[in-house]
């Protein structure tokens, strides 16, 4: 009689986390979703799970942040879309594979958000992490050459031995900043192939936090 018991009582919390999981509307109630089969995804981000999923307002516009089309050329000018060989330039759906990598703990994969602090404080992608373009670009005010050498040590996986490094354990690294109009991660991504980074394991959103904003993205802020 108690292990009949046992089994019903089992069977029902069985059918209400079934109800439970199908009425979720970020899985299958979405008006707006990211692909015909992806409503949206749930990812880790400092320690707490983030829905990434796609504003479902749709009379949503743009922030005025990212609404602007007229920059002034230089220095806001049209990145190319291959920006180096070997680097692999991606789009939204590539980003969100790099996203869940991240958010599962892959130890060889860090996203960055070359923005400075200021702008990140506006809202980012969830699971990246910043590190400003001026810690990194050479002539910046602030460069700090063993500010470089613990970046790419401590953060990146390389090595260096009597000012010779060595890049060949390094992470696979995702950049991004505010758009196809911004120089800032494509000053990051030359600097470190430059030194020896492999191209290869460098990976650019050239449409960064606009094109982002544009499809209505979950953002966060630190």
């Amino acid at each position: 009689m108690a292990h009949k018991i046992v089994l019903i009582c089992t069977a029902i919390l069985m059918l209400f986390s079934t109800q439970a999981w199908s009425a979720e509307p970020s899985k299958s109630d979405l008006k707006v979703k990211i692909t015909k089969d992806i409503g949206s995804i749930t990812v880790m981000h400092n320690g707490k799970p983030i829905v990434i999923q796609r504003n479902q307002n749709q009379k949503n516009t743009i922030v005025k942040d990212y609404a602007l089309t007229s920059r002034q050329c230089p220095p806001f000018c049209v990145q190319p879309m291959h920006l180096l060989p070997g680097v692999e330039t991606i789009g939204e759906l590539k980003m969100l594979d790099y996203i869940k990598r991240a958010s599962k703990g892959d130890p060889k994969l860090l996203i960055i958000d070359s923005r400075t602090p200021d702008w990140v404080a506006k809202g980012t992608i969830p699971t990246s992490v910043n590190i400003p373009w001026t810690q990194l670009y050479r002539k910046a005010s602030n460069f700090e050459p063993m500010v470089v050498e613990s970046i790419l040590t401590d953060r990146f996986g390389a090595t260096v031995t009597d000012g010779i490094w060595n890049f060949s354990n390094v992470k696979d690294l995702v950049f991004f900043c505010n758009g196809p109009w911004c120089g800032q991660s494509p000053t990051n991504i030359k600097t470190l192939v430059s030194m020896g980074y492999p191209a290869h394991k460098i990976h650019w959103y050239r449409g960064g936090m606009q094109a982002w904003n544009a499809l209505g993205l979950t953002t966060i802020k630190p």
